[in-house]
């Protein structure tokens, strides 16, 4: 999400979101028992072909406890499927000196500008400011229901296929990095860990995880981008 959009809901959050570490919360739960996506069900004509003619299905995940005072926000994010060989989600790590989420692990997106002519153009936008992801590339597949996050963000996730031979250009203010994970790791319930918080100011949470070991890098997914994604395995498996 823009800086500015987020910065701007600092003052109202509580201090201890803002020093929040997901990683020192236990697992309660490895959703190992439920099956994986089909790797079949990756290919562009599987995926065009769902959301061209969606399931009947109830997606899990819609709303993060309230934790600031502030007017709701329409936003979206791309959540973008390159398709290599083995397909897989463009995501970013926020930079490290954004007051609020920090190094977190994030689609692209922010606010929807009154310019945006639809929810699908501001995730657009807002890829080619933040990672330089030129639309030439994107084909919009749909969008999955919409997710609220804890600071009230009302997130619209545009799902699109993307080309591979793509070359981005990072905005350095807003995106520390760019990088990419297996579509079949995020699809697979094997990899999705369940955190409970109970208590403190944080409130009562819940929360998936779902980490990648890239290399010597462990890509901490979670929270809403998690929770994001959860619903399109939903989507995928129904």
């Amino acid at each position: 999400m823009r800086a500015a959009s987020v910065e701007s809901v600092n003052a109202v959050l509580p201090s201890a979101l803002r020093s929040f570490d997901p990683r020192q919360v236990p697992v309660v739960g490895i959703d190992a028992g439920l099956p994986a996506v089909a790797p079949d069900q990756f290919s562009a004509r599987a995926l065009r072909a769902r959301f061209a003619a969606p399931p009947a299905w109830t997606p899990e995940l819609r709303r993060e406890p309230r934790m600031t005072d502030r007017a709701p926000a329409q936003a979206a994010v791309l959540v973008p499927i390159v398709m290599r060989d083995e397909p897989a989600v463009l995501l970013t790590e926020r930079t490290a000196h954004l007051s609020t989420h920090s190094g977190q692990v994030a689609f692209p997106g922010g606010r929807v500008d009154p310019e945006d002519a639809n929810i699908a153009a501001a995730a657009l936008r807002e890829a080619w400011e933040e990672v330089g992801l030129s639309a030439e590339y994107i084909e919009v597949l749909g969008c999955l229901p919409t997710y609220t996050t804890v600071t009230s963000f009302i997130v619209t996730p545009v799902v699109a296929l993307v080309r591979p031979d793509f070359e981005l250009t990072i905005n350095p203010y807003e995106v520390a990095e760019a990088f990419e994970v297996p579509l079949a790791h995020l699809m697979n319930p094997a990899n999705h860990r369940r955190h409970a918080l109970v208590g403190d100011d944080l409130k009562s949470r819940e929360w998936f995880s779902m980490p990648y070991q890239d290399g010597p890098h462990e890509r901490y997914v979670w929270g809403a981008t998690a929770g994001m994604l959860r619903n399109l395995y939903r989507f995928l498996s129904a």
